[in-house]
């Protein structure tokens, strides 16, 4: 939808709309950012939230629950990072309602929120386990299982990546066939299918790779 294509150095550049989704969800989850910061800095501090600021409470205390949980009481610092990586993958997996590209239907877009994950859970294991704890987890609970547990460490964001990169893009192949099938009658069966395909499975999607990476990265640490 948004494609950019343009020459440099005598070489077509092409630029998917895909990553250009990307900035427009960043760019437009960092315009409501600062709404809700003006709207916090003007609150009346002896009453009650109330609308917009309400459903912010309600929303951080239930991922600041959700990291209590799932990483340990130790762990609520951790909350921003998920509630932003939630707020990403949640505002790109609806962007299709709007008539977008989902940015998660582009493999590099979620191997690179993998590889954040990854990156992560290594330098949390090595600064909470030193260098000789973490390279001794490796070695158990048996040493020969050592190239298994190599693997399994490598595989942890090809399949968190692959998890949400075919859920969506399926999601996307499915519904452009329909268009293309029903044509002019297919705003009448589309409702539904969007509904399965969009909210409810961006909705899943977001909550199976926020709570992977808070059991991959909290696995590092003491609750």
């Amino acid at each position: 939808m948004f494609e950019i294509t343009f020459n440099l150095l005598n070489r077509e550049i092409i630029i998917p709309d895909t990553i250009v989704n990307v900035y427009i969800v960043v760019f437009a989850l960092l315009i409501f950012a600062m709404a809700v910061n003006r709207k916090i800095r003007k609150a009346d501090l002896s009453k009650p939230p109330s609308g917009l600021l309400n459903v912010m409470e309600i929303l951080v205390e239930t991922v600041e629950n959700l990291v209590k949980q799932t990483m340990g009481e130790k762990q609520v610092w951790f909350s921003p990072y998920i509630f932003t990586l939630m707020a990403f993958l949640l505002v790109a997996n609806l962007s299709g309602l709007l008539g977008f590209t989902p940015p998660t239907s582009d493999y590099s877009v979620t191997l690179t929120l993998a590889l954040v994950t990854f990156t992560l859970t290594q330098f949390f294991g090595i600064k909470n386990n030193g260098i000789d704890g973490y390279i001794k987890g490796f070695f158990q609970p048996l040493p020969f299982l050592l190239p298994l547990n190599i693997l399994g460490e490598l595989a942890n964001p090809i399949s968190l990546s692959f998890r949400l990169f075919g859920n969506i893009l399926s999601g996307v192949i499915i519904m452009s066939l329909i268009y293309n099938a029903l044509g002019l009658v297919a705003p009448l069966v589309t409702p539904v299918l969007h509904a399965y395909f969009d909210v409810f499975s961006g909705l899943l999607q977001t909550f199976i790779f926020a709570m992977l990476t808070m059991i991959f990265i909290g696995g590092n640490f003491d609750n």
